[in-house]
């Protein structure tokens, strides 16, 4: 399928409450189904300089649920790489037909490499990359989530002309990348929220390796315990969200991001009349994945 950034317009939020702030959300989902938002911006650049080096093999590392593993492997059906997926967790090595993600990777030709969590967590350091090199050849590492000086390149054409009318822009944060591309692409009078899916303020370092502007804040009340944790609350904002609007949110990033939006909203803490531009980052593809952890547990399922 054609990617199309042109259908990622602005489209006005009709807040379900009395308040002069007025809310956008930039549909960067609508670019592609699967290679969508930020995984898109992510991965363009990396493509590009992938291809110009002829590169015939991508290797990332990702979760069991992850946007960027299966962006990943269908950007490499998408334009002729090899695949491989370091994934966190040895335990899944015989759970891939089980999990949604991983079972659409591998459909579109990744090769997995199961991990445990405790080498995972040393995926970056030279023994780790030199015995993967000596297992797989040659390939063009990206890193987790996709962050690296490319990604941030392309994730500051997120923004156009039209959006430093803006006082506000909010994104979902969950390496940091897609923030500082917003960062250093927004106006200095325009103030930047990352609202962090993770545990902790430990991002704040990770954002600022990239970013060259310091009109930003990172807003960590929102994670619901963490990566991928999720509550009824949550769940059902999501699917009301869903019904009031007309537009899907994932449970682990665009749907803390609104929620978190709202509830600002709600307790006064944006200025009068002020215009937030909300940045919807895609990754629905990790919607199946999640209904199917919630029908186990038999509670309420996303939309």
């Amino acid at each position: 399928m054609k990617f199309k950034p042109e259908l990622s317009v602005n489209q006005k939020i009709e807040l379900p409450f009395k308040s002069s702030v007025s809310l956008y959300l930039k549909r960067e989902d609508l670019i592609h189904p699967i290679i969508s938002g930020n995984k898109y911006r992510k991965l363009k650049y990396n493509i590009a300089f992938a291809e110009k080096h002829k590169h015939d093999t991508l290797l990332t590392f990702g979760g069991a649920f992850s946007n960027h593993i299966a962006a990943t492997a269908e950007a490499g059906r998408v334009f002729g790489f090899k695949t491989i997926g370091v994934i966190r967790g040895e335990e899944l090595r015989d759970k891939i037909l089980d999990n949604p993600t991983l079972r659409f990777a591998q459909d579109c030709g990744m090769t997995f490499k199961f991990i445990s969590r405790e080498h995972f967590r040393l995926k970056s350091t030279q023994s780790i990359i030199e015995k993967l090199k000596r297992e797989f050849g040659d390939f063009y590492q990206i890193p987790e989530g996709g962050t690296n000086d490319l990604a941030v390149k392309g994730c500051k054409e997120i923004l156009n002309q039209a959006d430093f009318d803006f006082n506000y822009i909010c994104s979902s944060v969950g390496t940091g990348g897609t923030l500082a591309g917003l960062i250093n692409v927004s106006k200095p009078e325009q103030q930047v929220l990352g609202f962090s899916a993770l545990k902790g303020d430990f991002l704040k370092e990770d954002i600022s390796k990239f970013a060259a502007q310091s009109n930003w804040k990172l807003v960590t009340d929102y994670h619901f315990g963490g990566y991928a944790k999720i509550n009824a609350d949550l769940v059902a904002f999501i699917n009301q969200f869903k019904a009031e609007q007309q537009i899907a949110l994932d449970p682990v990033y665009t749907g803390k991001l609104l929620f978190g939006i709202f509830d600002l909203i709600k307790n006064g803490y944006f200025e009068d009349n002020a215009k937030i531009l909300a940045i919807h980052t895609g990754g629905l593809q990790g919607v199946e994945g999640m209904n199917k952890r919630l029908k186990k547990k038999q509670q309420q399922l996303i939309l």
